[in-house]
């Protein structure tokens, strides 16, 4: 299973969604507040910035992207 992370600027939330290997779809986690978890929060939102970039750089999204794995893994424990 893939994780995705995806900001909602509105609510100050990330979306947590999932996909399974080799498909396309993509179905809903949870919804984690700011709040909640401002480091987390706070790292997607520099991997959402990283995709945004004029030079599009692979190496650092797929080093980004395994931060945010890691502080959600950490965040699930947690909980």
């Amino acid at each position: 299973m893939n994780v995705l992370f995806a900001i909602d600027t509105n609510t100050e939330e990330v979306i947590v969604s999932g996909s399974p290997k080799g498909s396309n779809k993509v179905n809903f986690i949870e919804r984690i507040t700011r709040n909640n978890n401002e480091i987390f929060y706070n790292a997607v939102i520099t991997l959402t910035s990283i995709t945004k970039a004029t030079h599009f750089d692979v190496a650092l999204f797929k080093a980004m992207d395994k931060v945010c794995q890691m502080i959600y893994n950490k965040h699930k424990e947690t909980m």
